[in-house]
């Protein structure tokens, strides 16, 4: 087996780990950085917590604290100009993952002349980002530690840059950022985070030996941690378990790819706005559904990991109390999960599921099966 595999150079997980970022910046050389986060962040006090962190280490600072949910092109090209204004020579991304996936592309465009529409696609950012900083307040995207970042154009599309360059320095884990999520927040995060697992070891495209064995520990945390934060948001230990899943999830799917739950979510996203790990959650379990056949094997195998204790006399057991399990979860998220109540126009339907299976083609090839136009549409119709 040929595969290439990139991971983060380094983690720090550590309650209180926010109050270090201005010494980890400083320990990269930085002098002028820019926090990139959205007004959720400044309104809860964590902007102000990092600023103070800098200022300590002597770090000067601006603030872009504008990022919106699934960030327009827009919303990057503002933040980098500030930048350039500023004259930052690093970037410290605070919040979800909106908010670090715009950091990781200021981060490039600070030293880039390359227009941001330039960057579209695989391998095409050239020359280096200035250092960068990546600290989380969700569990759930594991932008922190990939070189993904993904936006909407002004055409409200879904737009991706695949670059090794967007790969941070440092990925922070500091789970008391994370302790007073509203539990839907924490749902629809917490279930992104379980497809990241799945969606990589069931890969068709680069399913890999280490994002295996990452794709399984995560879910294992993920599945024994899901519910408790839910039901108590102010654990510590749970809230800590949920941050390492989510983040090992994320260095599962950015080696092996993420396949169809995501490519049906990102035109909800795009046109609609809802939230990724939302529109995730509403396509994951009809998803696995139809992949069930195909994936019987990895659904058997990954059963072991959700329900650990569990014996199924034959593979397909296994296979089917996975998806069930699956199932479960997202019945008792708390989320909405039917497209009718969350604004999505009716006859918007086909025309996502020819977006998805033309123009997101690279995530049906990762899936187990193939899907058409029709299948596509039908698990939207499914769920409307």
């Amino acid at each position: 087996m040929n595969y290439e595999f990139r991971s983060v150079p380094r983690v720090v997980c550590e309650a209180g780990a926010l109050s270090s970022v201005g010494t980890l910046l400083a320990g990269l050389g930085a002098q002028r950085v820019m926090l990139v986060c959205d007004p959720g962040i400044v309104a809860l006090g964590f902007a102000a917590q990092a600023r103070t962190a800098l200022a300590a280490a002597g770090c000067a600072v601006t603030v872009y604290d504008q990022v919106v949910p699934d960030p327009s092109a827009t919303v990057v090209k503002q933040a980098a100009e500030q930048a350039r204004s500023f004259q930052a020579d690093a970037v410290l991304g605070l919040g979800g993952g909106s908010s670090l996936d715009a950091a990781k592309l200021v981060a490039l465009l600070i030293r880039s002349e390359q227009p941001l529409e330039d960057l579209y696609g695989t391998d095409k950012a050239l020359g280096q980002r200035v250092p960068l900083v990546l600290v989380p307040t969700t569990a759930g995207t594991g932008s922190e530690v990939t070189w993904v970042s993904v936006i909407t154009d002004e055409q409200q599309r879904k737009q991706a840059v695949y670059s090794p360059q967007l790969m941070p320095d440092i990925a922070v884990l500091d789970p008391e950022l994370t302790l007073g999520l509203p539990p839907k927040v924490t749902a629809a995060t917490g279930l992104d985070a379980m497809v990241h697992a799945i969606e990589a070891y069931t890969s068709r495209t680069r399913k890999n030996p280490i994002a295996d064995g990452l794709a399984t520990a995560a879910l294992a945390l993920l599945g024994a941690n899901l519910r408790k934060v839910l039901a108590d948001g102010r654990d510590v230990a749970a809230r800590t378990a949920m941050l390492q899943g989510s983040l090992m999830a994320g260095m599962a799917f950015v080696n092996a790819s993420v396949a169809a739950i995501h490519g049906l979510a990102y035109p909800l996203g795009a046109r609609f706005h809802i939230p990724h790990g939302h529109a995730n959650a509403l396509v994951m379990a009809p998803v696995l559904r139809f992949n069930l056949h195909a994936a019987q094997r990895q659904y058997a195998e990954l059963a072991a990991y959700l329900l650990p204790g569990e014996h199924f006399e034959h593979e397909a057991h296994a296979a089917l109390a996975f998806v069930q399990a699956i199932e479960a979860l997202v019945a008792d998220s708390g989320l909405e999960l039917r497209l009718s109540n969350l604004g999505v126009d009716e006859a918007a339907l086909p025309l996502m599921a020819t977006e998805v299976v033309v123009g997101i083609r690279r995530l049906i090839d990762s899936n187990p099966t193939d899907m058409t136009e029709h299948d596509v549409e039908a698990i939207y119709r499914g769920i409307y």
